[in-house]
């Protein structure tokens, strides 16, 4: 895999070339290239004396001290332009230690982001002042409750999975000083890369001239503010606009569900719209978050197999890397709409879904299986089951045959049919849920078995939520 060794420079003459020795004492299959912003001191000659014995050592040579920031942008384009998969940055004056550097390409293996962490383990700070520890500290704790990253945020040695990162994202960070750091990890946290961490120990005799300013700490402080409130007000900012769903114009859909998700035109069903909108928000957006949250780690890979208009899944892309699926068109248009920052959005079929072989650690799907007669149910679960990895969880929300909705929309539908109309509010539901053992008996004949059920007042007695696990 083509692999480049980026450390940006400025002053780091004495450094320099013991960072040079370290890196090919590594023996990695990897280029180097040192970024110097004109060092006073001579550092990028002193670099270019030692590409005659290096030929794997590039340097770029810039017009001065221009941002530690804008540094890793240069070093990220220029890996992009020639086509590397893996990047590795890195300060050059041994605040990171290179002999680290294998244990973040194997944690790149199954990561988009590898960052170091110093909060993994105890006396990662050795000898460091308690001013500097605070310091340190106060920005992990802002970048964690402001932002919302669980990862050290704020440091610079990292591998980028350029294979499979979008060099757009990149280009929608805005810092080119130090806010660059936890800008750009928020920026692919959001569009959900998955972000490992490696624990680093940094020595204090590193900082002994730290380039971190007083002045560059508080307009950091400041940048991380203004990230926050953007996000808060307009979130597409921070995510790449989601490519158009390509629409299979051979895929039939008996049921439908084009109708169903179309603005409604009479006014039953423009009220029944109204409830069900606010029931998905107010009930079954918490609990499945909440169920995810639980049964998933940050960054999984999931199906949101059915996922309708998509209410329900707004917040959690910053989270999982979540792929949507419904057969209805005009689902998926509106699933757009509320999820900007969804990584894949597809036009197909839950039972005959159009992905390989364990291609999700976890598979959901929400007041959808009651529409689907006991043979199509079982097809549905073998789907879910061949698309998951081993030991792949489902999640369902399945309603109750006996449930408060079930005998309020029954009633409902019988005073609108009075004069022998047909007005149906949703699909017909065959396959009601009657009890916890036709829940197993179901899943156990797609080979799942039931990890958690829950049926009560959380969502008002309408829903079973069911998590199964994958068995072989």
């Amino acid at each position: 895999m083509k692999t480049l060794v980026v450390v940006p420079t400025y002053n780091e003459r004495d450094d320099a070339p013991r960072m040079v020795a370290a890196l090919h004492a590594l023996r990695l299959d990897a280029d180097i290239l040192f970024i110097d912003d004109a060092s006073p001191d001579g550092t990028g000659a002193i670099l270019e004396g030692l590409r005659a014995r290096h030929p794997r050592l590039h340097v770029m040579h810039r017009s001065g001290k221009l941002g530690i920031g804008s540094a890793h942008l240069d070093g990220i384009a220029w890996a992009y332009a020639h086509d590397y998969q893996r990047l590795v940055t890195l300060d050059g004056d041994f605040s990171h230690g290179p002999e680290d550097i294998p244990k973040f390409l194997i944690a790149a293996e199954t990561a988009d982001v590898v960052v170091g962490s110093r909060w993994m383990a105890t006396d990662s700070l050795p000898g460091w002042s308690l001013f500097r520890q605070f310091m340190t500290g106060a920005g992990h704790v802002l970048t964690r409750r402001v932002l919302g990253l669980p990862y050290d945020a704020t440091g610079a040695f990292r591998v980028y999975r350029l294979d499979r990162i979008p060099q757009a994202l990149f280009g929608l960070v805005r810092s080119r000083s130090y806010a660059f750091f936890f800008e750009s990890l928020f920026i692919l946290y959001q569009n959900a890369c998955r972000v490992a961490e490696v624990p680093i120990v940094l020595p204090a005799r590193t900082y002994g001239h730290s380039k971190m300013t007083t002045s560059a700490a508080l307009q950091s402080v400041r940048i991380l503010l203004g990230i926050a409130s953007e996000y808060r007000l307009a979130a597409a900012r921070f995510h790449l606009p989601a490519p158009p769903v390509e629409i299979d114009r051979r895929l039939v859909d008996p049921q439908q569900w084009d109708s169903y998700w179309r603005e409604a035109q009479t006014l039953p069903n423009r009220v029944y719209a109204v409830v069900a909108s606010t029931y998905r928000k107010a009930f079954i957006k918490p609990r499945l978050h909440h169920l995810l949250h639980r049964a998933f780690p940050p960054a999984a890979r999931l199906l949101h197999a059915g996922c309708g208009g998509g209410q329900v899944d707004q917040g959690l892309h910053a989270r999982m890397r979540i792929t949507a699926v419904d057969i209805s068109p005009e689902a998926l248009a509106l699933y757009q709409r509320h999820n900007p920052a969804a990584a894949l959005i597809r036009h197909g079929d839950i039972l005959a879904l159009p992905f390989p072989d364990s291609s999700f650690d976890g598979y959901y799907s929400l007041g959808v299986v009651e529409h689907f007669t006991d043979d199509q149910l079982e097809r549905l679960l073998g789907e879910a089951w061949r698309v998951l990895r081993p030991n792949g969880k489902a999640v369902l929300f399945w309603p109750r045959a006996k449930a408060t909705s079930v005998m309020v929309l029954g009633l409902v539908h019988r005073l609108l049919n009075r004069g022998g109309g047909s007005t149906r509010l949703h699909p017909p539901e065959v396959s009601l849920l009657t009890s916890r053992s036709m829940a197993e008996r179901c899943l156990a004949r797609s080979r799942f078995k039931i990890v958690s059920y829950d049926f009560g007042a959380r969502d008002l007695w309408i829903q079973a939520a069911i998590v199964a696990q994958k068995t072989d």
